[in-house]
């Protein structure tokens, strides 16, 4: 029997509350007389989350959140799809299956995310039926590939009519879609969205009946600005480890109210609303429903003290009650040494005219602008004066291939940086002041089977993510602690972003506007095509 200040997310009533459980499941709940101390919430769901961007396995993603009142996620595996195919998403299952955390899965719908990169393997419509099948996958994960919905795609069209006839919903990543591609692209039959920026972008979606994720990442904010339109969920997409250990919903939903969203109204978009558009068992407490469980000191700050599971506390003063033993998984690297003239652009030309990749603090997107830089022995060279630096993505499964562009936004002074964690085939991305330091940096990183690097003046530092070049088996607080060093580190070499790392690695996302890169070359998003870096 619990006993205290019920949230009824179902009747938007605040009141105080029993509630008998029975083997994990609620049998009853009743009003009663008393004053009691903080509020009981149906557990968190955080309904879009990309488990691999917090570097840590499954498991241990579980033992960082379930404190923070997270007691389910829907996740979408594509990260690990592009690099494993079915058998990574399998290991997702697993992992997270040794845990309280409920993990439900979207079946990762575009793997790869676009045919102008290469993946480590293909999500094929037979692949998608299989996944579907699974009772624990409850969507289609988000559909990337909007020009081929718009253009009529026979296999991208075929992944949704699979997904409905499982009558699982089809997630949506239309950043900037509007107008008559809007309606075609919502006419297929896809139900949200998570991409959008800007509030006449989340109103318009919203008015064709999109329903609206609005998204507070470690990259990505976007609550402040669109926390008007009335969005059916809150979501985190991407977190990495420094930040859950600071919060993960419950420090959403506090931002949401002290941005003046209702506190019942903010947690029906993280309990009810997931719950009754995915299908789940859990988001309400009611007879025959998990007994998923927070207990809160207020209904500003969203402090947890307490968290059940299926009836069992797991959770208590900050601090899981449960140990995890994250699964091994083998190498997937296959990559070549590489040497400081495979990081060159060539000219033969005094100097050049040049397109540049211009990053956006805070934003997945970027813009694009250009930069005059001069030419030495035929090589161009970086401008740091101009923080005008070398990008290269190199790609990681047998192939061989090496792409090499511009960007602008990192403010490195001297080294280089790489990460294996570039969105969304997970090739490895390096930005840096040289070739030689990026040759490094690759190969050090190749050596530790994934992770990041940092070289700088002949010093090296990483963190290794050996599962799957994406994950780490160590604990958020350490991987937390390595990430923070390499921040520290970074920071000392000029770099001003607040999130680095996560910002480079979505350089190489090619499905949000403006100009990324993949192994295959610069790349335009409006346009869907290639372009040179030379103007």
């Amino acid at each position: 029997m619990i006993k205290g200040n019920l949230v009824n997310v179902f009747t938007e009533e605040i009141y105080p509350a029993e509630i008998e459980v029975k083997n994990g499941i609620i049998t009853c709940l009743r009003e009663i007389k008393g004053e009691y101390s903080g509020y009981i919430l149906p557990g968190f769901i955080d309904s879009h989350i990309h488990i691999e961007s917090s570097m840590l396995t499954p498991s241990r993603f579980a033992e960082a959140v379930v404190p923070h009142g997270t007691t389910a996620v829907v996740a979408d595996p594509h990260e690990i799809a592009n690099v494993m195919g079915v058998e990574g998403i399998k290991y997702m299952m697993k992992d997270a299956a040794t845990t309280p955390l409920q993990v439900f899965f979207t079946a990762s719908s575009c793997v790869p995310a676009t045919p102008f990169e290469t993946s480590g393997a293909i999500l094929g419509p037979d692949e998608i039926d299989t996944l579907m099948d699974d009772d624990q996958v409850v969507a289609l994960g988000e559909m990337m590939n909007f020009p081929g919905v718009i253009g009529n795609d026979p296999v991208v069209l075929e992944k949704i009519k699979i997904a409905q006839k499982h009558r699982k919903p089809v997630d949506g990543h239309a950043p900037l879609l509007s107008g008559k591609d809007l309606c075609d692209y919502i006419g297929a039959g896809i139900s949200t969205d998570h991409e959008c920026t800007q509030l006449e972008e989340a109103h318009e979606k919203k008015g064709l009946g999109m329903k609206i994720m609005i998204r507070e990442g470690s990259s990505a904010h976007n609550l402040e600005e669109l926390i008007s339109v009335g969005g059916e969920f809150l979501v985190s997409d991407d977190r990495d480890p420094e930040d859950l250990l600071n919060g993960h919903i419950d420090q959403i939903l506090k931002k949401a109210v002290h941005l003046g969203m209702d506190p019942v109204d903010a947690l029906r978009m993280v309990t009810l609303n997931p719950a009754e558009h995915y299908n789940l068992s859990c988001g309400g407490l009611k007879p025959g429903s998990p007994a998923d469980m927070v207990l809160v000191d207020d209904l500003e700050n969203f402090k947890v003290d307490k968290v059940w599971i299926k009836g069992k506390l797991v959770s208590q003063n900050g601090a899981p009650l449960f140990q995890v033993d994250p699964l091994l998984l083998k190498s997937t690297f296959r990559v070549k040494p590489k040497k400081a003239s495979d990081f060159e652009v060539n000219s033969p030309h005094e100097e050049e005219k040049v397109r540049v990749i211009d990053v956006i603090e805070g934003q997945l997107l970027t813009s694009e602008t250009e930069a005059v830089l001069r030419v030495v022995d035929g090589h161009l060279q970086a401008d740091t004066e101009k923080d005008i630096l070398k990008i290269a993505v190199v790609e990681r499964y047998g192939h061989d291939n090496v792409s090499n562009a511009f960007i602008r936004g990192f403010l490195l002074k001297n080294g280089a940086i790489a990460s294996s964690v570039a969105h969304d085939s997970h090739n490895i991305i390096v930005v840096g002041t040289n070739c030689q330091d990026m040759a490094e940096a690759v190969n050090i990183l190749s050596k530790n089977n994934g992770g990041i690097v940092v070289v700088s003046d002949g010093d090296c530092y990483s963190l290794k993510l050996p599962i799957a070049g994406l994950m780490s088996t160590e604990s958020a607080e350490d991987v937390s602690s390595q990430l923070s060093q390499l921040h520290k580190i970074v920071k000392d070499i000029g770099c001003e972003l607040a999130s680095p790392f996560m910002t480079m690695s979505f350089m190489a996302l090619l499905v949000i506007p403006k100009l990324k890169i993949s192994d295959q070359g610069l790349f335009d998003v409006e346009n869907f095509q290639f372009v040179d870096v030379i103007k």
